[in-house]
């Protein structure tokens, strides 16, 4: 990245850039090597106009929320990494009919939209109670629990793409999957999403989130730093049951172990590299196909290089 670019950069952001920034000081993992720039857009319009010159200078680039379910390889990334945290605005309105609508940008984390939810008496939310991760990280994995996932709530979704132009999807016209969404165009940024909730009692709302949060701090090594769940669930079994079963929890390799809480958990016990956790992941693959004929496929995104 040249010194005329990085000038570029700068006049255009007016701030808010980090150059060979370590990004292991943002992951929720605490891993990975440094991004040759991070750079946080505080509304649409310089998102636009960064969009549109790292098009032009073929810039790779990668939008990221809350930095959860994301390993990034200890040799960095080369390109711009956009952060989108202060693009976090969200709104409710209702529309003439009664119906309740909740759009909320992709930066905004998803426990304040939760914690809206409890506090209007709102349902349709619940079960995104304790999830960590952000609006578009969420739309992104579609993210999900209990059985519901985020297409379920989800009304529209408004994208940018590479050249800065916006359109709305209604739900209806997107491709969700099992914990992926397929975006409808190449190299585009979540803008925003709208859901659709409806009225409830507001203490029977509550107690719902208070009980989800409850499960999810009993269950899962929130006093670990991690990704979130490691695996996909492959045809409905759970991954975290696959890996007890073959006694794998409590494996560990450099400063990364198979939590002893949680199969599907991988956590940082000590300055864990990524190559420690992606070398464990591989591990688990293998021992799992050996032993049950199953390819556990990762939910985590991996981005960047290797040393």
């Amino acid at each position: 990245m040249n010194e005329t670019f990085q000038q570029e950069l700068e006049r255009l952001m007016g701030g808010g850039i980090l150059f060979d920034e370590p990004l292991s000081r943002h992951t929720s993992m605490g891993v990975g090597g440094c991004a040759d720039a991070l750079v946080f857009p505080g509304n649409r319009e310089q998102l636009r106009d960064l969009l549109s010159l790292l098009k032009r200078e073929r810039i790779p680039y990668v939008p990221i929320g809350n930095w959860t379910n994301l390993i990034v390889r200890d040799g960095g990334f080369r390109g711009v990494i956009i952060g989108l945290k202060q693009m976090n605005d969200f709104k409710l309105s209702q529309d003439p009919s009664g119906d309740l609508f909740l759009q909320a940008e992709a930066g905004t984390s998803l426990s304040d939209l939760v914690n809206l939810s409890a506090t209007e008496g709102l349902t349709g939310l619940e079960f995104c109670a304790g999830i960590p991760g952000s609006v578009g990280g969420a739309v992104i994995m579609n993210a999900g629990a209990y059985g519901r996932e985020i297409k379920d709530a989800l009304e529209k979704l408004t994208l940018m793409d590479a050249r800065g132009m916006e359109r709305t999807w209604p739900c209806g016209q997107l491709q969700f999957e099992y914990r992926h969404f397929v975006l409808p165009e190449k190299d585009a940024v979540i803008l925003d999403a709208t859901f659709r909730l409806s009225r409830s009692n507001k203490e029977i709302v509550r107690e719902k989130v208070t009980e989800i949060r409850r499960i999810r701090k009993e269950k899962h090594p929130l006093e670990y730093r991690s990704a979130g769940s490691v695996f996909k669930n492959p045809q409905g079994q759970p991954a975290g049951k696959i890996i007890d079963e073959l006694g794998l929890k409590g494996l560990q390799i450099g400063g990364a172990k198979v939590s002893e809480k949680h199969g599907n958990f991988i956590v940082n016990v000590g300055q864990a590299k990524a190559r420690d956790i992606l070398d464990l992941i591989r591990t688990i693959q293998d021992k799992v196909l050996r032993e049950k004929g199953i390819l556990l496929e990762a939910e985590v995104i991996t981005i960047g290089e290797d040393l």
